[in-house]
């Protein structure tokens, strides 16, 4: 799934990275939980959490995920979009609730990982 289409879905907002819309993802994850990202995460998926701080970015980076996005209206802090766009890392925003957020992109087609 293109990560424009997953804006359309989720009326996010794209913060940074937005040249890098074009690009396909086959899998979400939605936590809160950076060791669970770690643990469950397989390549090419886009992250859903609540949780603004750094290690979201770092997390992202290591496990090669190429966007993230923010759930329930919460914008990342200035560092956390600079580190994003260092590592060409796409960030977005939606008002949706995480449980809302993910199952609309389940609807569309996205699968998680197990």
């Amino acid at each position: 799934m293109r990560l424009g289409y997953i804006a359309e879905i989720l009326d996010a907002q794209v913060i940074c990275g937005g040249e890098f819309l074009e690009l396909e993802v086959t899998a979400g994850c939605g936590s809160d939980l950076m060791s669970d990202v770690m643990a469950y995460v397989t390549e090419n998926v886009i992250l859903l959490t609540g949780l603004i701080n750094l290690q979201v970015i770092r997390t992202a980076e290591m496990m090669d995920i190429k966007a993230i996005i923010f759930v329930r209206g919460k914008l990342p802090i200035d560092s956390m979009i600079e580190l994003a766009r260092e590592k060409n890392i796409v960030l977005m925003s939606t008002k949706l609730s995480m449980f809302i957020a993910c199952g609309r992109l389940y609807n569309a087609g996205l699968q998680g990982k197990s």
